[in-house]
């Protein structure tokens, strides 16, 4: 399919998250970047698909106590949710609640 492909996104998160959930962080992150980046590309800054990504890489900056890191995304995450897809809809309900535990946790 070539990099400009959403369904490559797809497969560099998926395997991302793979890498992730074995606790391989150091082979996580560059494929959630690197998903993060062909979603923009595609579909510009502002698309739902885009704030999954930000979460995704937030939720491992959290993982891996990068807090600095994990705070702007989960913040530009939600608030292109609650731009495009309005406050109650699941996908902003998840990122708002992800965004509430991370604070928690870094900031208690």
């Amino acid at each position: 399919l070539g990099e400009n492909h959403l369904d490559v996104a797809t497969s560099l998160n998926n395997l991302a998250q793979l890498y992730e959930s074995t606790e391989r962080y150091s082979k996580a992150e560059p494929l959630y970047q690197q998903a993060l980046e062909v979603s923009k590309r595609l579909l510009g800054d502002n698309h739902p698909d885009v704030a999954i990504s930000l979460n995704n890489l937030a939720a491992l900056y959290r993982k891996t106590r990068r807090y600095r890191k994990a705070k702007p995304l989960f913040e530009q995450a939600l608030k292109i949710c609650e731009q495009t897809l309005g406050v109650s809809h699941p996908t902003t309900m998840t990122i708002r609640a992800n965004y509430a535990n991370f604070l928690t946790e870094a900031y208690h």
